[in-house]
């Protein structure tokens, strides 16, 4: 638990030592990871893990962490029974974020933008562009890009290397071509992409 101390606001570190000392779980802080931010799995001796990427600013960090351990509780009270990211989850997940969803923890701009996002948690924070946005002035190099942020028409390229060409803005997704197939490709506003020239 000592390390933790640096991955999260000092005033939830009590409170997540409570949430996990619960339960019999191992965590492990993993270099970035571009596909996922954290991970809840059951091993094969049927001990927990839950990994957390350690390149997230310490407000992520926190989300994703409860994230995790909302489906670890979820895990121990249904064992297999119910969708990974189904109602249990998310009322779960409810549960265990709103004792920090305070100015103590959260800085103010954040909280109407997290009670926003909590009425109805996705699987991936992710996926409200606004929230996104506003964690994003906390990261450490804001040197990543996101293809909302991109022109019609602009080339990039994603972490597989593969190139594609922004051609069109959906209602909820960008629609895009990879330049080499002429396949398209559908994408979350807040897909980390390399803009190329």
């Amino acid at each position: 638990m000592e390390s933790i101390k640096e991955y999260v606001p000092s005033e939830a570190v009590g409170y997540i030592e409570e949430l996990l000392s619960n339960y019999d779980i191992q965590l492990k802080i993993k270099s970035e990871r571009k596909t996922r931010h954290g991970d809840f799995r059951v091993l094969r001796n049927g001990n927990c893990l839950i990994t957390v990427n350690s390149n997230l600013n310490k407000y992520r960090f926190l989300i994703t962490l409860i994230h995790e351990i909302a489906h670890l509780y979820v895990y121990k009270l249904y064992n297999n029974k119910v969708k990974p990211h189904g109602v249990e989850w998310k009322n779960q997940f409810r549960i265990l974020i709103s004792p920090v969803l305070n100015p103590d923890v959260f800085p103010k701009k954040i909280l109407p933008l997290l009670a926003g996002y909590f009425k109805n948690p996705k699987a991936s924070t992710d996926s409200d562009v606004e929230l996104v946005k506003e964690l994003k002035i906390f990261d450490s190099s804001n040197d990543k890009s996101y293809i909302h942020e991109l022109d019609l028409g602009t080339k990039f390229d994603i972490y597989n290397g593969k190139i594609f060409k922004l051609e069109k803005k959906l209602r909820k997704r960008y629609k895009c071509v990879e330049v080499e197939t002429g396949k398209y490709y559908l994408f979350n506003a807040n897909a980390e992409i390399n803009k190329l020239d």
